[in-house]
């Protein structure tokens, strides 16, 4: 196992590697980028020269008049930067020319925030989906069963970003409740304090619920349909003659064998409720990185988008890893070399 763990390890190396390439690529696609474009609206505005001087600065700090491939070993670390910029490797995020700040002082709280009601949203897909779906696996074709796969699909036919448009007006309309934003005003730009957290949490309960309902509507149908086809084969219906006692005869291994795909979907959970976030975020006033990101992306913002992007990729490997280990620990059938053993 340790060896396995090593070998998950030293594959995430190259996987993120790439990941950067792809993402840095992806960024400089389009025409310009955001200097050029506040140059030229200088320029049109006639500015002082002082202002153009500054663009002009940023631009030979930062290495954009570089080529591609200099701009990219210079933002990975890979290769010593002017005027100490020294790249994501050793901790340097870049400056995010839109706000004029370094990008760890822009993202700041907002990185923690996302973090915070994404992990919860997927803490709350588990917890909501586990139970539910073994109860309509166990019980088919029940009223019960008949009322969660209607939510079920209510859930995944619902778009996140609708769900909490008409959350936001029926609470306003109703009940005078605004369910916007993450914590209440007095604690916006104040140091984090019990009190602070306590209204975060407060609040963070519908965005978890709107961010999570149409995993957790997923993540049911999934594990419904993998543990009625356990509860179907042979060694199921051995034990039930043997006077095996139900919930022994459920839980050793029909519930065991179906949290595969259950387990194996934690990797594509979390870009899925992160990406997914994000018009939630825009809509809810949330304040995480989503909306920050696509206001990035949108300015051409390279070092603000970037280090987001990647960001989001180390948690989806790390999602992945961690599936990998949890699968290879849950089912003795999975084998944890490359080649098959006799």
């Amino acid at each position: 196992m340790f060896t396995y763990f090593v070998q998950r390890v030293l594959v995430m190396i190259p996987t993120l590697l790439v990941i950067s390439i792809l993402t840095f690529v992806i960024i400089q696609l389009p025409p310009g980028d955001y200097l050029s474009n506040q140059l030229q609206e200088l320029k049109a505005q006639g500015e002082s020269a002082s202002a153009v001087a500054k663009i002009a600065f940023y631009r030979e700090q930062y290495s954009l008049d570089k080529p591609m491939i200099e701009q990219y070993a210079i933002w990975m670390g890979f290769w010593p930067g002017p005027n100490g910029f020294s790249g994501l490797l050793q901790g340097d995020w870049g400056h995010s020319f839109a706000y004029d700040l370094p990008v760890s002082e822009v993202l700041g709280d907002r990185m923690l925030l996302s973090f915070v009601v994404n992990f919860s949203t997927v803490i709350f897909i588990y917890l909501v989906a586990f139970p539910i779906g073994v109860y309509s696996a166990t019980r088919q074709y029940s009223i019960g069963d008949y009322g969660f796969t209607l939510i079920g699909y209510l859930g995944l036919a619902t778009p996140n970003f609708l769900l909490a448009m008409v959350l936001l007006y029926y609470f306003n309309v109703y009940f005078g409740i605004s369910i916007g934003g993450l914590m209440d005003e007095e604690y916006i730009d104040q140091p984090w304090s019990m009190d602070k957290i306590m209204s975060v949490l407060d609040h963070m309960i519908i965005p978890v619920i709107v961010i999570g309902t149409s995993g957790t509507a997923a993540m049911i149908r999934r594990l419904r349909a993998n543990l009625l086809d356990e509860l179907q084969k042979q060694y199921v219906t051995t034990a039930k003659a043997k006077g095996v006692p139900r919930i022994r005869a459920l839980v050793k291994y029909p519930i065991r064998m179906s949290l595969n795909p259950f387990i194996a979907d934690i990797g594509n959970l979390l870009p899925d409720v992160i990406s997914g976030s994000v018009i939630v975020s825009a809509v809810l006033s949330l304040p995480t990185a989503g909306p920050m990101l696509l206001e990035a992306l949108r300015n051409q913002d390279q070092y603000l988008a970037g280090s987001f992007l990647m960001f989001l990729a180390l948690l989806t490997v790390i999602g992945m890893f961690i599936s990998d280990l949890l699968l290879a620990a849950l089912d003795p059938r999975i084998r944890l070399s490359g080649g098959a053993t006799k």
